[in-house]
This record gives structure tokens, C-alpha cells and sequence, in this order.
């Protein structure tokens, strides 16, 4: 599943179409409506959302901090291109290794707060099996590249525009994190600003197995 979009191009005499809720989920709809009727009923809780007003997308903002319940799996692939350089991201590629996908986005308050330190705990373990993949859902390309950039992050990120990512790994909202051992499974999940100590600790705990 490629989720590194294409920007389209401006055409000079029409007016660029403007990205609306339903344009964001009818991917999302039918891509459920295709894997099971349980990822129909989230896209159509969401699309429930998106009309009665809430955040863009239906999507959750998780303003504090916590950690959720996960059942341990193994964790959905992630395949595309890296939105800064074009690099190959392939999650399951990085086998042997602690892996923490991210999932994000640009108008997500919460996420600007942790960019820091999530940047600087990811710089804390170069050379050691840990990598990080970012996904920015709901988000405008643009958007999330100036987000990228503004707060140096050095970790590879993937653009899933229409959520289709975060239907497969069941986040709901935005941050969320997702812990996956050396053995390619999902262990567990934050969500909400998460501290520098609280990252560390659990990828320290994961190394150690």
C-alpha cells in the first residue's frame, strides 16, 4: 500500500478542488467495506463524525496522556516512500528490531508539543535496533512536509491521507503510538504527549527481552 501521495499539479484556468471530509473517507469506506463488515461500521462511525462536526476526519485528539489496551498481533505492514526524500519505508523490512510507529498529524496540537522530544529520543539510540516510522493521517501533504521540517525530524515518515493505515492498526485518534518487538508483534500503545522518559522506558523494556 503505497501511502506516499502525489501533489497535484496546479492548473492555471479552474480553481483547485477543495479537500472535504467525504473526499478524505470514501477511500477509507470502500477499503473496509472490502476487508470485513467491522472496518465498515469504524468507517461509517467516523463518517457520523466527520458530519456532526467534530475534529477533521472524525479523528480523536488525545490531549493527555495515557496508554490504551492492544491485542498482541503482528503488526500491519507499512510500505511507501519517505514524504522528505523518497526513500523506500518497509516496515517489516526492519525485522530484529524495536519498532515504534507514530501516527500524527500537522493540525494536532498534542503532536506539535511531543515533536521535540520524539525527535531527540529517536537520535538517542542511533546505531542501536530501534527505528521509528511516522504516519501522518488526515493530513495534507504540504502541511506535513512544513511540519517535518519545522521540527527537524529525522525518522522516515509515510502520508496516509485517507486513513487507511490507521484503520488497519485501529487508531482511532492522533498522537498514537504503537510498540513492536524484535519479533514483529504489537505490544503496546500509547496515546496523548508522551515524555522522553516514558519513550525510553519502554523501548529500554523491549530491548531487554
Amino acid at each position: 500500500m503505497a501511502l506516499a501521495m502525489q501533489a497535484h499539479a496546479d492548473a492555471p484556468t479552474t480553481t483547485p478542488r477543495p479537500v472535504t471530509p467525504w473526499r478524505r473517507l470514501r477511500p477509507f469506506v470502500l477499503y473496509a467495506a472490502t476487508i470485513s463488515p467491522v472496518l465498515l461500521l469504524i468507517a461509517l462511525l467516523a463518517w457520523g463524525q466527520v458530519r456532526s462536526g467534530s475534529s477533521p476526519g472524525g479523528v480523536i485528539v488525545y490531549n493527555e496522556a495515557g496508554e490504551a489496551p492492544v491485542v498482541e498481533r503482528a503488526a500491519p505492514p507499512l510500505l511507501g516512500n519517505d514524504v522528505l526524500t523518497g526513500a523506500p519505508v518497509d516496515l517489516q523490512a526492519m525485522e530484529g528490531k524495536v519498532r515504534v510507529v507514530y501516527f500524527w498529524s500537522s493540525w494536532c496540537g498534542a503532536c506539535r508539543v511531543e515533536a521535540k522530544d520524539l525527535a531527540a529520543v529517536y537520535r538517542s539510540y542511533e546505531g542501536q535496533p530501534v527505528e521509528f516510522v511516522g504516519v501522518a493521517v488526515w493530513d495534507e501533504r504540504g502541511d506535513t512536509i512544513r511540519h517535518l521540517e519545522r521540527f527537524d525530524v529525522p525518522y522516515p515518515n509515510l502520508v496516509d491521507e485517507f486513513g487507511m493505515a490507521a484503520v488497519s492498526y485501529g487508531a482511532p485518534g492522533v498522537p498514537e503510538k504503537f510498540f513492536i518487538d524484535r519479533e514483529g508483534r504489537v505490544v503496546r500503545k500509547l496515546i496523548g504527549p508522551t515524555s522522553s522518559e516514558r519513550l525510553t522506558s519502554i523501548i529500554d523494556g523491549l530491548l531487554a527481552l
